[in-house]
């Protein structure tokens, strides 16, 4: 019982504190938060949009094989899938027509691409939104492409795609293989790529290391290379923008270094009068502890929830277009919400814990020295 009166007195010591010096306080978790926004946002943007790549690429081929020359992607002879299915544990490969379209009315480029059953016939295509709201078909809602021998090739809209599917079908328009070759010019007999599936997920590398012993000119790409380019593109961003914002945490740090060992005169006074009518250091400690800890924890719940309504519900305007990528075609999509507690943890460790540690210093200093002495400073 004792301990529990202890307790309550200590925090309605800690909460008239923070009272007498509102406007000190508010001053510093405002600046406090703002730090934990901008560090927070950037944590779960670059979180969420690792999450949403791994999981577009899950259902991606285990392996993809490309063929070069001269050190770039050419076309692929459709001739080398016999090579390539003499491979033992080679369960399907599957030709694939894919490539880019310019459009100078928009100033976009567009991916086209010829699935392996497509629904439609020859005159129709499915298309994103993005291409929807950037290339414009007006009311007749019909698509005019340049073919590869200088005519015209007029095709209807069938359908969009779902605005959930934006991230990897914004820019995508989706036509027979008659079509694609007509307007691209690639010919019979050959494809842009091959996709491989294997019986064993743990013998990629080592079909893939056939695949060039059969085939010198191929390039096989294993789906795990494209999930780490994603990681590296996206950690390479995320860091570049904590460097710009670099000197804005500096700035936090200095401010928040001054505001929690630079005692004030009252503040001072206030430890000499405890200590003269009893308290103990280890008491004044404490309550210094606290008051601290409520203010970083008030910053850090703050500019977390803050971060996380910027991020997923705004769809994290201040930063996206520096981890997305800029386009003139440009993807709009909701971030599925998502926080891991590992992120939390590491911004907690970097926010909460070195400001609460380092109010004892100042507030130690004080609590060891004459009663007396330190009245009179203050």
């Amino acid at each position: 019982m004792i301990w529990i009166n202890r307790q309550r007195y200590y925090l309605d010591f800690i909460l008239s504190s923070l009272g007498r010096r509102k406007w000190k306080n508010a001053s510093l978790i405002c600046v406090y938060m703002l730090v934990v926004f901008l560090i927070s946002s950037m944590t779960f943007l670059a979180g969420a949009l690792r999450r949403e790549a791994d999981l577009l690429l899950h259902e991606s081929p285990e392996l993809i094989v490309q063929r070069m020359i001269a050190g770039r992607h050419a076309l692929m002879p459709v001739d080398y899938i016999a090579d390539i299915e003499t491979i033992r544990g080679i369960q399907k490969v599957i030709p694939r027509l894919w490539g880019y379209y310019f459009h100078p009315a928009s100033g976009a480029n567009y991916t086209l691409m010829a699935p392996e059953a497509f629904q439609h016939d020859d005159a129709k295509v499915v298309i994103g939104a993005g291409v929807m709201r950037t290339w414009d078909p007006g009311p007749t809602g019909t698509l005019v492409f340049k073919s590869s021998k200088g005519g015209t090739v007029e095709l209807a809209i069938a359908e969009t795609f779902e605005s959930q599917s934006d991230l990897v079908a914004a820019d995508l328009i989706l036509m027979s293989a008659a079509t694609f070759r007509q307007i691209t010019g690639v010919a019979p007999g050959w494809s842009t790529d091959l996709a491989v599936t294997v019986r064993n997920p743990r013998e990629i590398q080592t079909i893939a290391n056939k695949i060039v012993d059969a085939l010198p000119d191929a390039r096989p790409i294993l789906k795990s290379e494209i999930q780490r380019t994603y990681a590296a593109v996206f950690h390479w961003r995320s860091g570049y923008i904590i460097v710009m914002l670099s000197g804005a945490l500096l700035a936090f740090v200095i401010f928040a270094w001054d505001k929690a060992t630079g005692l004030s005169a009252g503040e001072r006074t206030e430890i000499g009068i405890l200590k003269g009518v009893g308290w103990d250091t280890t008491d004044i400690l404490m309550i210094k502890f606290w008051e601290g800890l409520v203010i970083s924890l008030t910053a850090f719940l703050g500019g977390t929830i803050l971060a996380y309504g910027h991020v997923f519900f705004t769809s994290a305007f201040l930063f996206s277009h520096a981890l997305k990528g800029w386009a003139v075609l440009y993807p709009e999509f909701h971030l599925q919400p998502f926080v891991n507690i590992y992120q939390l943890a590491v911004l907690f460790a970097l926010t909460v814990v070195p400001y609460t540690f380092i109010t004892i210093v100042p507030a130690w200093r004080a609590a060891v020295t004459d009663p007396d002495t330190v009245m009179t400073q203050g």
